[in-house]
């Protein structure tokens, strides 16, 4: 006979719960994350997931929050299909079944023991702009308490959209991105011109008053910054072209790692600490990309984590996917903020008041150059302190059709 008593606790306990959250969604960061481990609680799922969807000429819907056996898609982009099966003119909340997703994601979560999914869209002034979903196991049902609980954690997210509370900031208008994303690669090209520009004056118009010493390192800055420059413009191109489908290949991930981060500065190769797997299947994409990916995450890792602590270099795999993790003890990131920092428009700190240079671009060509890639890349606080930046593509083993 089923305990009425417990029942009544347990819907106690998830109402004081969500109350103390929406009370602090204002002023508490991470109010997405923790809603949705309430959730998963509540509901006894394997997983949960929040995807937010997108629209204009390149539609980029992806998933924002993620948690048990769906942490792994963090990051990752939604596609058009998906989203088209999630929008149903019945009522919400409603089953979707796993065989709508992509062969990599539908193999994923099957390997979890995932059988299927509830999905419940949220609508964000008038339109269809965020998916709940929770997965459960293949023969496991769901009752309509666990229904009302779904609509109740979706009313919640929703409120959180229409108030702002569900990010750290708001995302300016397609036109005032625009503006700010050339600004920002105006002023992200224009700085390495500038000091190479004032080393070679300096040397054309003060060499006999030199010392040998400093013409070499005058000639090391301005070779330093032309190749900071040169990377710039590369990841830019990468960045904006198409990528053939038969361009992606398998490679050895842990050896073009390594290789990667010899080709560092060496300050930075004194800081990385590699602990790479001795088996490692191979990823699929472009090895080429590698390097400068890499370069990026440790250098962000390296300016915000100030001090002599070791950035960390790991690497593993699952299923379907190869990834590598770049970790830092600095200054780390909420996990309200999280979902922002690879936007082309996202600062991590504004005003006058900002302790940090750069305005995230290198952040967002890297999300653009592994997405070309068919991966996706996301950043989370790491346990302890600090922040893990993950990158994972498909692996190189079990065919390009199916990744």
């Amino acid at each position: 006979m089923k305990d009425f008593r417990l029942v009544s606790m347990a819907y106690r306990d998830l109402v004081f719960d969500l109350a103390a959250l929406v009370d602090e969604a204002h002023v508490e960061e991470g109010f997405l994350d923790r809603l949705l481990r309430l959730a998963h609680r509540s509901l006894s799922a394997l997983g949960m997931t929040i995807g937010e969807l997108s629209e204009g000429p390149e539609p980029a819907s992806r998933i924002v929050a993620a948690t048990g056996v769906s942490s792994w898609a963090l990051g990752r982009l939604i596609s058009a299909d998906v989203v088209a099966a999630c929008l149903r003119p019945e009522p919400p909340p409603f089953r979707i079944e796993l065989d709508v997703l992509e062969p990599i994601a539908r193999r994923q979560l099957q390997d979890s023991a995932a059988g299927w999914a509830l999905v419940h869209p949220i609508k964000v002034n008038g339109r269809p702009a965020v998916l709940l979903g929770a997965l459960f196991e293949a023969g496991q049902d769901i009752n309509p308490d666990q229904t009302a609980v779904m609509k109740l954690v979706a009313a919640a997210v929703g409120y959180a959209y229409r108030t702002g509370a569900a990010h750290a900031s708001a995302k300016p208008s397609e036109a005032a991105q625009y503006e700010l994303f050339m600004a920002v690669t105006s002023h992200e090209l224009r700085t390495p011109v500038t000091v190479i520009k004032g080393y070679a004056e300096t040397l054309r118009d003060h060499w006999d008053q030199l010392a040998d010493q400093q013409r070499r390192e005058s000639v090391h800055v301005i070779g330093q910054r032309a190749g900071d420059l040169a990377r710039m413009i590369d990841r830019l191109l990468d960045a904006s072209t198409s990528l053939p489908a038969d361009s992606r290949v398998p490679f050895d991930l842990a050896e073009t790692l390594l290789r990667s981060a010899s080709e560092l500065s060496v300050n930075l190769r004194k800081r990385l600490v590699a602990e790479l797997p001795d088996i490692l299947p191979p990823a699929l994409g472009q090895r080429a990309s590698i390097a400068s990916v890499l370069t990026e995450l440790v250098t962000n890792a390296d300016k915000y984590a100030p001090g002599a602590t070791p950035v960390m270099l790991t690497a593993g795999f699952d299923r379907c996917t190869v990834y590598f993790q770049v970790a830092d003890r600095g200054i780390g990131i909420s996990a309200g903020a999280a979902a922002n920092t690879f936007e082309r428009f996202w600062q991590g700190d504004t005003g006058d008041d900002r302790r940090y240079g750069g305005a995230g671009l290198g952040l967002f060509l890297v999300r653009k150059t592994i997405e070309r890639q068919n991966g996706w890349v996301s950043l989370r606080p790491r346990d302890g302190g600090g922040t893990v930046a993950e990158v994972r593509l498909p692996r190189g083993d079990i065919g390009v059709g199916e990744a």
